[in-house]
């Protein structure tokens, strides 16, 4: 399938002239990477993860448009009478097909950021038993051997050690970034540098990605 990164945490996957788009959030170019799509799978309720006017407008100018989402988000669409029937709610420990790709849900609970902060659902998709995006969580999908990770290089609710155990704990062959809006080049360079080197030891290649780079994966 055709990978294309956006910015922060939106991705747009391609294949059999079908479109699968995760997390198209605030911070990204939501509105282009929902263009023809036919699944939208969102992790959490953030708004850096689901630009809700862009996702209502999508679905209300696609009526095959069908959405996956924590319940939380799904009820908030859901108050939408209009398209109420193309709200789906997201699940841990389930799996469903969305728009051709088959989908695994893993994990449940968004990193914490801070004790006196909630804590909210966020649901990690993996797609075509290939391409895992953990949303805002470093969950390690169990009982599979990951193809593509998508790493969330920086949140207000990690650290960089962090960073690097989890690409080491999920050992994918490839690896992307995702989560990134927040870094300079700077602070980039030196996350990057340290996931590249480690990851490489455990058999992982990290490569960058710029908001509107695709790969194949």
């Amino acid at each position: 399938m055709l990978l294309t990164k956006y910015t922060h945490a939106c991705v747009r996957l391609e294949k059999d002239g079908k479109v699968l788009v995760i997390d198209p959030g605030t911070f990204s170019e939501s509105g282009e990477a929902l263009t023809g799509a036919d699944a939208v799978l969102v992790t959490h309720e953030h708004t850096d993860h689901i630009d809700r006017p862009a996702v209502l407008s999508a679905l209300r100018s696609n009526s095959a448009l069908e959405v996956h989402a924590p319940a939380g988000v799904a009820g908030t669409l859901r108050e939408e009478a209009d398209i109420a029937d193309r709200v789906h709610i997201s699940e841990p420990g389930s799996s469903f097909e969305a728009a051709g790709f088959n989908v695994r849900t893993f994990g449940g609970q968004h990193a914490v950021i801070h004790a006196q902060l909630p804590v909210v659902a966020n649901i990690g998709y993996l797609v075509d038993e290939n391409v895992f995006h953990p949303g805002d969580s470093f969950v390690v999908p169990d009982g599979i051997d990951v193809k593509t990770l998508l790493v969330p290089i920086h949140a207000p609710w990690s650290k960089v050690g962090e960073v690097v155990d989890y690409v080491i704990s999920v050992r994918a062959p490839k690896a992307f970034p995702v989560h990134d809006a927040l870094l300079n080049e700077l602070g980039r360079g030196i996350v990057e540098g340290h996931v590249t080197r480690i990851g490489a030891r455990y058999g992982t290649t990290y490569e960058r990605l710029a908001p509107g780079d695709s790969v194949e994966v």
